[in-house]
């Protein structure tokens, strides 16, 4: 159950509070099935599957894993406009005229009250935790819009959760080019061997993308001396854990290396639940580590309760 990318949220300790009965508050925004007429519903899914305790978290270390679930039906634009305009042809020719713009709303209503019942109901499901002593939200995804969408449902469920995006005090564009143009990282990391890299005009410039390349060589020092920035870094932190760090500070292709998983090894029991939860709380323990010096590097400082 590792997480592949990572989402970064930020709230304070005042916020942490308030997290302590979250399984009872998240129990009554539990993802319900699709009704006949509804396109979609969201709500929380138990994040182990629903297994005899169905619980909807699951907590270790002060770290509270959950779920954010929905349904949404399959219903293709393509199909609906086909069809629509096949019963749009057969009114006129039955009418004698063209088919009204008011009339054209409504068959298009009475189409979709058709076809909604029938269509098939697709489940989608994304993973995250709350690290409550340290004020981190963590989302399984690289779209921010996602994270986003999982986080306002806490903020729905909770009725107050003001947690917020990373707002860092250094330019990470400019830190990573930084590092990768000197050659000098922070004790502890390594580079990878892959990188992004951006004219500084923006986002119309060139763009070049290396991977399984040395970042080391004179190729991407020409690059450099060109003037282009560090959009995407390939980093290995402290031999254990290894993802690509973009701008926007998400962090994606995430990877435990093999001293990590033969630490796992040795403590995953043989039942599922205990494997599951070896792996959340190796995972959240390692992360915090990495979350640590990221607020260090690029000035992450945790929001403070008025």
């Amino acid at each position: 159950m590792f997480f592949r990318n990572l989402t970064l949220f930020r709230f304070s300790p005042g916020v942490a509070a308030t997290l302590d009965d979250l399984e009872s508050t998240l129990d009554a925004h539990r993802l319900r099935p699709c009704g006949p007429l509804e396109m979609a519903t969201h709500g929380f899914v138990p994040p182990l599957g629903s297994g005899p305790k169905n619980a909807l978290t699951h907590r270790v270390q002060g770290c509270v894993l959950f779920s954010s679930g929905s349904e949404e039906k399959l219903l293709p634009a393509a199909v609906i406009n086909a069809e629509l305009s096949r019963r749009i042809q057969a009114r006129a020719e039955q009418l004698g005229r063209p088919v009204g713009g008011r009339e054209r709303k409504r068959m298009r209503h009475e189409l979709l009250d058709e076809l909604l019942p029938r269509a098939f109901a697709r489940p989608v499901q994304m993973a995250g935790y709350l690290d409550a002593p340290n004020g981190w939200v963590v989302m399984d995804t690289a779209s921010r819009k996602a994270a986003e969408a999982a986080v306002s449902g806490l903020r729905e469920a909770l009725g107050s959760f003001p947690a917020l995006p990373l707002a860092p005090e250094r330019a990470p564009r400019l830190v990573m080019t930084d590092w990768l143009t000197n050659q000098q990282l922070p004790a502890g990391l390594e580079l990878g061997d892959e990188c992004e890299l951006r004219e500084a005009s923006g986002n119309a410039g060139a763009i070049v993308r290396c991977r399984r390349q040395a970042l080391e060589s004179d190729e991407i020092r020409e690059h450099l001396r060109a003037g282009k920035q560090v959009s995407q870094l390939g980093l290995v932190f402290e031999s254990r854990i290894a993802f690509l760090l973009g701008e926007d500070l998400v962090l994606r292709k995430l990877r435990f290396l093999d001293v990590v998983q033969e630490e796992l090894e040795g403590q995953a029991g043989d039942a599922a639940e205990a494997e599951l939860d070896a792996h959340f709380a190796l995972m959240a323990l390692e992360l915090r580590s990495v979350f640590e010096k990221l607020a260090t590097w690029f000035g992450l400082p945790r929001p403070q309760d008025a």
